[in-house]
């Protein structure tokens, strides 16, 4: 606590004020087009006199004497100085923004370029995420420094690792937000993504992703940064975009949006729309279909001191989700199944009609359906700036989705043969015989089989989550402090019902499942029906609940050449854990049938309940220093914390409910920002320690029998790294882009596996990397991009290795001009994993045991090359 008190000792300072201004400069600021823009900051350079413009791109500021110079800074462009000579009216023409003198609008309060940012931070136009956007969120965010996202398992659950920090994917430590406000409050109440409930479409602006600094101290808050998509409003100007795509594997797809004024050419309401209808066979097939849709969209209504934007969404999708699956055990390539071709998936449509009788009734599978979503959110948001130098900001937002995550839980089991696989539940058995279920023809006794189970999650999910601030501007002789009061408050809801089912099939692509039968001293057996080996395998009722408090306060400073950022955070979680148990049933008693396909395992109605709370803060010390025109220098040190998952909370069968404590992660970082008019880039070098993550065990007392105790094991990890990225206009319409990380991590403390300190992170590269070339002269556009995720351990005690991975991409395009008024056609081509490489993304997560040689080896490839082709029509 004591290496911390300077942070509450800058937060307390206090300050001095006073201003000047004589002489009354005009202007009109517009864009490319001619459309004025409001809200753009004007600022005399070096100092902290300034203002922003009207509704109607006008602004007035009193300034010392002429000349001066001005500088314009808006989201979305460049930054630009402007000197002025005279008293009258300057028209400032803005053009978009690229790289480090792009507008950050995550994590802050002021306008400031990334440039002047004092943290690590990336960004995204509309035009790059459309571009990148293939099958899931991995796409788009492997080509952000710093995180690894493994996409093998399709449109949903993209695995995402922050640089440093051990998980075990999903967004546990990079929450994905739409408009400044998260899918999700509170993570893991079950497992289900943040990218299930909401998909990306052709209303999104922007993507932004700070890392570190203050953005572990805004809204629902994060240790490691913040994925925030911004969505498209409209303007006086009307934007309406059709696409069109077709791809390889049975896949197409209709895009939307259109944006513009409500009402006549006084009015000040504005809206936008947007959505988008796939079916999708592949990319690989098991003869079970991805389709759905989905609307987004809002209503923006401007007054002369705010402006209010209502936003919702609506989703209606099914998508189907891929696990690891056995591969070549030497070659880790695809193994050969029993038609002598290779298995690329062993997910089928043939396990879509299983049933079997439950003490609820019949049971049948919803496998077919995959990932379900269908619900929406509700968003409105307040911005209100008062005459003081005081501006509000305040959003509300409510989401219901009824969802299930149905997957094939492949990886379990190895293919063998069918008389090994008989013989070893029965030594006995004689006639074996396996006949394709519904069909006549049998496998010989040297065909491999393979048990696979089905994992059935229903997980309905209710968030509502509120966020207000104040900002306040104080402007001094020296410095301008800009302080931020703020509150986060939310409710997060979820069931988490899985019913595994477990199923004997082929093996090859898209399987058959098997009827398999045998006899014992004369006697007929059945070790499977219509496919059902173990019915009812496994049960397991959660219904999860979490309440989260937050208050934050920051200071973010201008003086000369400085920006400074302080701040603290408080935050309080409630979390109540509702577990039913289950039991065996009898369900038929047919002495023929094996012991597994007489009972199920199902919920008995009998339910413990728990609740974990916990509190914690946050505090941050964050500078940027402008040397000179084209170098910022930065650097921040952070204390932040995590709330382990409430899924994660412990009851025992006498009710004793386990300790819940938060983990606490320090971080630092200093850097520096290059922008030049060819160049642009960063280098940063970064430390990362997470300390104390606990393991809470409830057992009986062996001294006191009938009581339960508690053991709590911890374990912690450090990480230092550095990162550069960079842009470089090689010519015009020509750049190279890209981004390499670093990073050395370990676990440096473990309670209960000591044998693992020095270990390696599971599933975090030491190295990682992208880059890009890209051309575009508004007719002709072209890219090659080169994803590189270095060598990682498949698991924590690092007995399984996984080869680097290489993830080429090839888009290309052409533009043509349609009309007078903008309109526009392209025919665009994308090639996702151009060289088809089918590297190894994950080894098996659900086995720790796994072992790194052997006759197979479970994991999940990269999936295969896929050719996407596009027309869009832009008026």
């Amino acid at each position: 606590m004591k290496k911390f008190r300077v942070l509450i000792l800058l937060v307390l300072a206090c300050f001095a004020f006073t201003s000047q201004a004589q002489t009354t400069v005009t202007g009109l600021v517009q864009d490319a087009a001619g459309a004025t823009i409001p809200g753009v900051s004007v600022i005399v350079q070096n100092t902290t006199n300034g203002t922003v413009t009207n509704m109607d791109g006008i602004f007035e500021l009193k300034v010392e004497s002429l000349p001066v110079t001005l500088v314009t800074s808006f989201v979305g462009f460049t930054t630009k100085e402007t000197v002025i000579t005279s008293a009258e009216q300057v028209t400032i023409i803005l053009s978009e923004g690229v790289g480090l003198d792009e507008i950050m609008v995550t994590s802050t309060r002021t306008i400031r370029s990334q440039k002047q940012s004092a943290m690590s931070m990336s960004s995204m136009k509309a035009e790059e995420i459309q571009q990148k956007a293939a099958s899931s969120q991995a796409d788009i965010l492997r080509s952000v420094p710093g995180i690894t996202a493994e996409g093998g398992g399709g449109e949903v659950a993209t695995n995402v690792f922050v640089r440093g920090l051990p998980s075990g994917g999903q967004y546990v430590f990079n929450p994905l937000e739409y408009d400044g406000m998260p899918v999700i409050s509170t993570f893991g109440l079950n497992s289900s993504a943040h990218d299930v409930y909401v998909r990306n479409d052709m209303g999104i602006k922007s993507l932004d992703f700070p890392r570190g600094g203050a953005a572990i101290l805004y809204g629902a808050g994060s240790v490691a940064g913040v994925i925030n998509y911004i969505s498209k409003t409209g303007t006086d100007k009307p934007e309406n975009i059709i696409q069109m795509e077709v791809a390889d594997k049975g896949r197409v797809r209709a895009d939307f949006f259109s944006g513009g004024k409500l009402g006549g050419e006084d009015s000040r309401t504005y809206y936008a729309l947007s959505g988008f209808y796939r079916y999708d066979e592949g990319p690989l097939d098991t003869g079970l279909p991805t389709q759905g849709m989905q609307l987004r969209g809002n209503i923006k209504q401007e007054f002369d001191n705010g402006e209010l934007i209502v936003s919702g969404q609506f989703i209606d999708d099914r998508v189907q989700f891929f696990l690891p699956l056995p591969l070549d055990g030497n070659s880790r390539d695809y193994a050969k199944g029993n038609d002598g071709k290779d298995v690329k998936t062993v997910q089928t449509m043939h396990a879509q009609n299983l049933s079997y009788q439950t003490p609820d009734g019949v049971y049948r599978t919803p496998i077919k359906d995959g990932v379900v979503t269908k619900g929406g959110y509700f968003m409105a948001n307040y911005k209100h700036k008062f005459d003081n130098n005081l501006k509000m900001d305040a959003k509300m937002r409510y989401a219901r989705y009824a969802h299930q995550f149905n997957l094939f839980l492949a990886g379990s089991n190895n293919p063998i043969s069918l008389n090994n696989f008989v013989t070893g539940m029965d030594a006995a058995a004689t006639d074996i015989v396996a006949t394709k279920t519904g069909l006549s023809s049998t496998l010989s006794g040297s065909d491999l089989v393979y048990e696979n189970t089905l994992l059935d999650r229903n997980r309905p999910m209710t968030d509502m989550a509120t966020e207000i601030n104040v900002t306040k501007k104080l402007e001094g002789v020296s410095v301008e402090h800009n302080i931020t009061a703020g509150i986060f408050l939310s409710r997060t809801e979820a069931d988490d019902q899985n019913v595994q089912t477990t199923y004997i099939t082929e093996f090859a692509s898209k399987p058959h499942l098997l009827d398999i039968s045998y006899m014992n001293g004369g006697n007929q057996m059945i070790l499977s029906k219509n496919g059902l080996y173990n019915p009812g395998a496994a049960y397991a009722n959660n219904f999860i609940t979490a309440n989260k408090k937050a208050i934050y306060f920051t200071d973010e400073m201008k003086m000369d050449r400085w920006r400074i950022d302080v701040g603290l955070r408080f935050e309080t979680i409630e979390a109540t854990v509702s577990r039913e148990g289950n039991a065996s049933y009898l369900m038929d008693g047919d002495a023929s049938l094996s012991s597994n396909l007489q009972t199920v395992k199902w919920g008995n109605n009998a339910y413990l309940t728990g609740k974990g709370k916990d509190s914690d803060w946050a505090g941050v010390i964050a500078a940027n220093y402008e040397l000179n025109d084209k170098i910022n220098l930065y650097g921040n040190v952070t204390k932040g914390y995590f709330f382990p998952q409430p899924r994660g909370i412990q009851i025992a069968a006498d009710g004793t409910v386990g300790s819940y404590e938060t983990e606490e992660i320090y971080q630092g970082e200093l850097g520096i920002k290059y922008g030049s008019e060819r160049f642009r880039g960063t280098f940063a070098g970064y430390y990362v320690d997470l300390n104390d993550r606990r393991n809470v065990d409830l057992r009986d007392d062996p001294n006191n029998p009938g009581t339960t105790i508690e053991t709590v094991t911890t374990l912690s990890t450090k990480a230092i790294g550095i990162e550069a990225t960079w842009r470089y206009d090689l010519a015009d319409n020509l750049n190279f882009n890209g981004s390499i990380t670093y990073q050395e991590h370990e676990y440096n403390k473990s309670e209960a596996n000591p044998e693992i300190v020095g270990n390696e992170l599971e599933r975090q590269p030491n190295i990682m990397s992208y880059s890009a070339l890209e051309y575009d002269n508004d007719a002709f556009d072209a890219g090659f991009s080169w994803s590189y995720t270095g060598k990682k351990f498949a698991n924590i005690a690092n007995t399984v290795e996984l080869d680097a991975i290489n993830i080429f991409r090839f888009d290309a395009g052409y533009t043509m001009d349609l009309g007078d008024d903008g309109e526009t056609l392209r025919f665009g081509v994308a090639v996702f994993n151009v060289f088809d490489d089918n590297g190894i993304t994950e080894g098996n997560p659900r086995d720790a045991t796994q072992a790194d040689a052997g006759e197979y080896f479970v994991g999940r490839p990269i999936l295969p090359r896929r050719i996407f082709f596009r027309t869009t029509f832009s008026f």
